[in-house]
């Protein structure tokens, strides 16, 4: 027991750490594909530029505008890094079980509640714009969770397991991604709308309703949900790699390749916010209700029979 507790903590302070240092990998990347520099002026090629960032943050005064429910105000960051350093429990290691194989409804949970704080970092801030910004981010969040459980659950009918770690292994001699292509992009595009990145990021477009749901949060407040977004993107890569190229993470010689696949789906995120405008919200939600939808429950359907025809 006190080896698993350990290792979790281990888990989530890793998870922390990489958080940090994503942030500095996109910070990178974005200028040099708009042929700038990125941070490069603390220390060695700017590389302990995300303790700099945190240092600042995290030293600035707490400020509570006027009108706030203080309360919830400060509760909603801490509970939205709360639930996404929770995801990291299903991460696979040697002594952290994947949940007796119920692991993935764990994620589908914690990924649902995760709204709440959203929501609730905007309403308790009585604030007309934090609203309207959270408001847009849970319509967008609601609405991709159901494509996001549709495709998860087109892969589960595959390998007939809600196990992370018995999906992983099943995929030792063919990989998820060569069955379900189809689904692996509409995944990817459903994670990128699930976690509000460019070009789907309504929830804080700054031109059109200035920083979204965390308009009044600045310092701390800021940081820890800035944290939270960055660790839901890390384990969504963690996630795509697990569920559609698994099987190498089983294999000694390929297991420094299943960690570059996940740094691979990482950049995708940011190489997509360097390369597309935003969405228009309106083609957003046609997008899941009227394409993804329909495209994947045919695809679900077309899979549900094959195995059960392949059963008999």
């Amino acid at each position: 027991m006190i080896v698993e507790l350990l290792s979790g903590v281990v888990a989530f302070v890793c998870a922390l750490v990489s958080v940090a240092f994503f942030t500095l990998l996109e910070r990178k990347g974005l200028g040099y594909f708009q042929l700038r520099k990125g941070p490069n002026k603390v220390g060695l090629m700017g590389l302990p530029q995300p303790l700099a960032d945190a240092v600042k943050l995290f030293s600035k005064e707490l400020i509570k505008p006027t009108l706030v429910n203080v309360m919830p105000f400060l509760i909603c960051p801490f509970m939205s890094l709360f639930l996404g350093l929770i995801l990291w429990i299903l991460y696979n290691n040697y002594f952290v079980c994947s949940l007796n194989g119920l692991g993935l409804l764990l994620f589908l949970c914690v990924s649902s509640l995760g709204v709440y704080s959203v929501m609730g970092a905007g309403w308790f801030s009585n604030s007309k714009y934090a609203l309207l910004g959270s408001v847009r981010a849970v319509a967008q969040s609601i609405s991709y969770e159901v494509s996001m459980s549709l495709i998860m659950l087109s892969c589960l009918v595959l390998i007939g397991s809600m196990s992370l770690n018995f999906i992983m292994k099943y995929q030792i001699y063919i990989w998820v991604v060569f069955i379900n292509f189809f689904m692996l992009l509409m995944w990817f595009v459903s994670c990128v709308a699930e976690t509000h990145r460019a070009p789907f990021d309504f929830a804080e477009g700054e031109s059109e309703i200035v920083s979204g749901f965390n308009i009044e949060y600045g310092g701390v407040g800021f940081a820890v949900l800035f944290m939270a977004e960055y660790s839901n993107i890390l384990f969504m890569s963690v996630l795509v790699v697990s569920l559609f190229f698994g099987g190498i993470a089983y294999m000694f010689m390929y297991g420094i390749l299943f960690y570059l696949m996940i740094g691979l789906v990482a950049f995708l995120f940011i190489w997509v916010r360097a390369s597309y405008p935003r969405y228009r919200y309106d083609l957003l939600m046609y997008l899941i209700w009227k394409s993804y939808l329909p495209s994947v429950l045919n695809i679900l359907v077309f899979l549900v029979v094959l195995v059960y025809n392949l059963n008999i």
